[in-house]
């Protein structure tokens, strides 16, 4: 008789040889008994990624699927979510990884909020070559939380990681899943959309990381400043009614916010140029406003690994 597993990771692999040994290796070193990875693959790579993922094929229950007109990340990861077989699922990009503890830490999570539509922890960030680099903190304390208080601070800064949260599948679907045409920014308008069902568990182990190399999204897509600008903008859209609730000096954070994460995207990819206005735009907030916003957003633990990884692309 077949198990119902207690966890879905969701996979969406492109071209995807090159990380995915070491995702997937973080991942079997965790027991992973009773959970299901279900990986959807659309590159075009006569079967290399499929080839990488061979070896643990045997150690960890693996749904392969080749879906090669499903090329959208977001896609792939709503159709994993719509056929999982489990009550809650995750997202493993084929580039990040799961450190030591995670599963543990997920089942604790489960077992003290069992009805918390979602429950989010800090990562770290990983170098191409998978060297850990510094934390990416959050800015909630450990515990629970009513989705709806943590909102403000998630709409000035998406601060959790892709590998991070543990989601209801049924809050998934509720709101419909992820918008699949946004690229960048379908996980922050994801979380936010799932804020308003329930309440929230915030993890206190560091027990993810989030790669960061030139093949990224933020990499490639920064190259195209408007295309960019405009992630943002509709995930604004999208949460009108949140936005126009805040004060005045929350809207000037979120404003600067953009403006910076705009101007750090084109900085990894060598263009320095909108550095210094994006500065303007923080110290418009005054010396308050701009203390508080760098704690909402830890956007000082996102600036040294990008901006290194803009240097080391330069000499390249």
């Amino acid at each position: 008789m077949t198990m119902t597993p207690w966890l879905s990771v969701i996979i969406p692999v492109h071209m995807g040889a090159q990380f995915l040994p070491m995702t997937l290796a973080s991942a079997a070193a965790e027991n992973p008994a009773g959970v299901e990875f279900r990986i959807y693959n659309s590159g075009d790579d006569n079967g290399a990624a499929r080839r990488a993922a061979a070896p643990f094929f045997g150690r960890m229950n693996i749904i392969w699927e080749d879906v090669p007109d499903l090329l959208p990340w977001t896609s792939k990861t709503n159709k994993g979510v719509h056929d999982a077989g489990a009550p809650h699922v995750v997202m493993l990009h084929q580039d990040d990884l799961w450190l030591p503890g995670h599963l543990d830490a997920v089942r604790t999570a489960l077992q003290s909020w069992p009805d918390a539509v979602m429950s989010i922890g800090a990562s770290r960030f990983v170098a191409a070559e998978g060297r850990l680099l510094g934390h990416w903190r959050l800015p909630f304390a450990a515990g629970l939380h009513e989705g709806a208080s943590l909102r403000d601070t998630l709409l000035v800064q998406n601060n959790i990681a892709i590998p991070s949260p543990v989601i209801r599948r049924e809050a998934w679907l509720a709101i419909g899943g992820m918008e699949e045409a946004l690229w960048y920014t379908a996980d922050w308008d994801l979380y936010l959309k799932i804020m308003k069902l329930g309440r929230v568990g915030v993890r206190n182990a560091v027990t993810t990381g989030f790669r960061i190399h030139g093949g990224s999204l933020t990499i490639k897509g920064s190259r195209d400043p408007a295309a960019f600008l405009g992630q943002f903008r509709v995930v604004l859209n999208n949460h009108a009614d949140a936005f126009e609730q805040l004060s005045l000096a929350n809207k000037n954070k979120v404003r600067a916010s953009i403006a910076v994460n705009c101007a750090l995207a084109a900085a990894s990819c060598g263009d320095f140029s909108g550095l210094l206005p994006a500065l303007i735009e923080v110290v418009k907030l005054g010396p308050v406003g701009a203390a508080i916003y760098l704690h909402k957003s830890r956007i000082l633990d996102r600036l040294r690994p990008r901006l290194d990884l803009g240097r080391r692309l330069m000499k390249a």
